[in-house]
Parts: C-alpha cells; structure tokens; sequence
C-alpha cells in the first residue's frame, strides 16, 4: 500500500503540475469548447478550454512506466491502448477546434477506429489465456474461451462510449471515473493484481484534474480525456477478469448509456421524450438541479456500489 499511495501522489502532483501548465497555454490557443446550442444551460461554458484530459493521461502513463515498469505486457498494453484512444479523442476535439463547430470525427469514422484497438484487446485475451471472467457477488469465474473477444470487443465500445456520454457536466465523468478505479484498485489488490497500481496511480492524476474541472470548470477533459478514460477502465477490468463489474460499480455510466438509447428508440416510434433531454443527467439539469449535486450524486452512487462489491470480494 506504500507503493501505492507513493504512486498516486507522484501521479496527483504531476498531473496537477501539467494542469496549471495545459490549462493556460489552452486559453492562448483558443482551443475553446464548442457548445451545442440547444443545452441552454450550458451557453455560459462556451470557449472553455478543452482537451484538458491530455493532462491526467500523460501523467498516468509517465508515472505507471516509472513504478510499473516495461516489463509486463499487460500493464503496456493498457497504457498504449488508453494512448490509442485518447489519440482518437485528441483528433475529434482538434477538428472541432479547427472547423470552428461542434462536430469532429464521423461517428462512422470514431467506430472504426474504436473497433480497430478493442479488437486488438480483445484477441490480446484470447491469446493471453485471458478467458475467465468473475461473476460479481458468487465468488465465481466463468472460463468463456474464444468467446471472450466478441465479449472483450462489446465491453470496450459500450464503456468508452458510456464514458464519453458521461461527460456532460462539470466534474461528472471524472469523478464518477475516480470512485470506479479507487474501488477496482481495492478489488485488484484483494486479488493481487498487477492492474491494482495503474488503477490508483490513474485515481490521483483524474483527481488533481478534477480541481480545475469541478463547477465552474476551468478546463474540460474533452473526447481526449473522456474516450482514454473509459479505455483505461475497460482495460483495467478485462484484462483483470472482472469485466461484469463493470455495469455493477459503473452502474452510472450505464445509466448514461441506456437513457440516450431509450430517448431515441421511443422517440423515433412516438415523436415524444422520455426524458426532458439525454442523456438523464441533463434531464435532472433541466429539472433544476446544480451540477454539483448531480455530479456528487453519481459520485456517491458509483463508491457505494463499490463499497458493496467489496464487501462480498
């Protein structure tokens, strides 16, 4: 636990040390979030500086190779492919820059590319002889085989995505994220995961991010922040067995996930919302609710499903 606390720290600090450097030269470069014109709410943030989550991944990345070392495959290839997609991030965020609009990559174009690196996880799982997953609260694991690649490929697009959906308000993805890694850093050590440390040492860099992302922010993560985010957290998980705890302490991701999919499904059947926007975070904004407490909602949500998977590990 030494180890550890020593690694989140180092990853607190100089993550924090690349905020106060990013978050300025950002202003200078006008590299200003575009707001989308229908979330009134949100006209006020317009020009935030964006792509902050460049901050948070290079201090993960820098200090898991200083304490992790490069000798263990798995802990490499979370890290290139957190890179990878946070790479993609990077290009959709740096095309909305440019084009002076919020509209970057294709989604065909993103889901190419999103499919191309799960794929290369998921067959990294395969051949690793990475085929039991863990079922939550049975103290069982379930040898799937080759079926774990198509699994592997699913979990990945659905987290990352989920993720992305998740950043919609100030400190939301990123905190809802750092209770998700403290509680499978907990899980991991229980199991004596070499995961365990690239999870916390990820939990200190988003959490000195979150100083300068939490209402009002002075810096968003952007698709660069969020699209690594939930790469790191799908790898983390799959690659440690534990992908069904995914939807149990990332339930609030799912969440996201789920109610644009209802929205669209039932308004395309009816012409009628079911929420007053999508995904449901910004149904509560609309209803009246601050950001904060929506944001330390899905916070508290995320630690005590965490907490209960714990309790039965």
């Amino acid at each position: 636990m030494k180890t550890a606390s020593a690694a989140a720290l180092a990853a607190f600090f100089f993550s924090l040390a690349l905020c106060l450097i990013l978050t300025p030269l950002l202003k200078r470069l006008k590299a200003g979030q575009y707001i989308l014109g229908y979330v009134k709410e949100h006209k006020g943030k317009s020009g935030t500086p964006t792509m902050g989550g460049l901050a948070f991944v290079c201090a993960a990345a820098v200090v898991s190779v200083c304490f992790c070392g490069v000798t263990n495959a798995t802990v490499n290839l979370t890290l290139v492919i957190t890179a990878g997609f946070c790479l993609v991030g990077f290009t959709d965020d740096f095309l909305k820059i440019y084009r002076k609009e919020n509209l970057g990559l294709r989604p065909y174009q993103k889901i190419i590319f999103q499919c191309a690196i799960a794929v290369i996880a998921a067959v990294y799982c395969y051949l690793s002889g990475i085929t039991k997953v863990n079922v939550p609260f049975a103290k069982l694991a379930v040898d799937l085989s080759w079926g774990v690649i198509p699994l592997a490929v699913f979990i990945f697009l659905a987290t990352v995505n989920c993720v992305n959906l998740t950043d919609g308000l100030d400190g939301l993805a990123g905190g809802t994220s750092l209770a998700y890694l403290a509680a499978m850093g907990a899980l991991l050590t229980i199991s004596g995961s070499v995961l365990s440390l690239p999870s916390f040492i990820m939990c200190g860099a988003v959490g000195a991010f979150l100083i300068f992302n939490t209402n009002r922010a002075s810096v968003f993560m952007g698709d660069t922040g969020s699209l690594a985010l939930g790469a790191f957290i799908s790898c983390v998980s799959v690659f440690s067995g534990n992908a069904f705890y995914i939807p149990v302490i990332g339930i609030m991701f799912v969440v996201s996930g789920i109610s644009v999919i209802a929205q669209v499904i039932y308004y395309k059947r009816t012409r009628r919302r079911i929420f007053l926007m999508a995904p449901v975070h910004h149904h509560f904004q609309m209803k009246g609710y601050a950001e904060s407490k929506i944001s330390y909602a899905y916070f508290a949500v995320t630690a005590v499903a965490g907490l209960i998977c714990l309790a039965f590990a």
